[in-house]
């Protein structure tokens, strides 16, 4: 593996042609460059904290189905690409100042983090605003070109485009959630229905409550910078953000696959695949 690559495109083999599906797995990885560690306090496990482990491996099934699956190598703490490149924090960039009340940002979690999960400080001091112009040059900017030169193959090839922007969430953040709540395994963000039509929801979440998952809409995620960017279902781009307990598959302590992992990735191949048959769907009509 190349440290200049910054991401991984997984493409649909020949026998698997292109159905206007792609799937984004844009906090999985889990990869540090040097230059990160040689600032970092922390340890690398603890630097995994907010990455989305092992989503990749979750949605692997999607080239099989006619849909290529993007997949960052560098890690979230590193530079996060569910973050718009100016959510820069002065807390921690040299040079940056506060630009108006953005709550990730005053949190530590802007798309270079200052923290990662719990809270716990990534760096003494303060990063030059030349290392993060950087950052954002090698792992930020090349991901979204990618993410919008296969959104738009997609679109020329299927006559419509969907993206799912695959993640997962720590079993903390759902504790939140009223005690008469039942807690979700999924939760699907579409902005409200501004980054995807209200049939893509529909579908998705049908074919997740049909393979035994407990599926609510918005809440606690409603959708990040990915959806909002790259959505344009007026245009015939809808982009839809889905968040699983990561409770469900992973050691989180450990960070490692739990004992349920194989059984949860298989219980996400028929939504794959009615995910990507509803893309060709959907494509078939736009071109009518």
């Amino acid at each position: 593996m190349s440290m200049d690559e910054p991401f991984r495109i997984e493409r649909p083999g020949p026998a698997a042609p292109a159905c206007g599906a792609v799937f984004s797995s844009p906090h999985s990885g889990r990869r540090f460059p040097p230059q990160m560690l040689r600032r970092a306090r922390l340890s690398g496990l603890a630097l995994r904290r907010s990455e989305d482990a092992y989503v990749e491996r979750l949605f692997d099934h999607a080239p099989r189905c006619g849909a290529p699956l993007i997949h960052a190598l560098d890690s979230r703490a590193y530079v996060d690409l569910n973050r718009a490149p100016d959510e820069l924090d002065p807390a921690l960039i040299e040079g940056v100042r506060a630009a108006g009340a953005n709550p990730r940002v005053a949190a530590g979690l802007g798309v270079i983090p200052r923290i990662v999960a719990e809270g716990a400080p990534i760096y003494e001091g303060k990063l030059p605003l030349s290392e993060a112009a950087a950052r954002l040059r090698r792992t930020h900017a090349p991901y979204h070109r990618a993410l919008e030169g296969l959104l738009a193959e997609a679109r020329a090839q299927a006559g419509a485009a969907v993206l799912i922007d695959c993640h997962s969430m720590p079993s903390d953040a759902l504790r939140a959630l009223p005690r008469h709540v039942r807690r979700p395994d999924i939760v699907l963000g579409d902005l409200h229905g501004a980054a995807c039509g209200r049939w893509l929801t529909a579908l998705a979440e049908e074919a997740f409550r049909k393979a035994g998952f407990s599926v609510v809409r918005n809440a606690p995620f409603a959708g990040g910078y990915i959806t909002a960017r790259h959505g344009r279902p007026t245009r015939g781009v809808h982009a839809l953000q889905v968040e699983i307990d990561r409770g469900l598959y992973l050691d989180e302590r450990r960070i490692e696959p739990g004992p349920a992992f194989d059984e949860i990735r298989a219980a996400l191949r028929p939504v794959i695949e009615a995910l990507c048959a509803a893309a060709r769907a959907e494509g078939a009509l736009a071109a009518e």
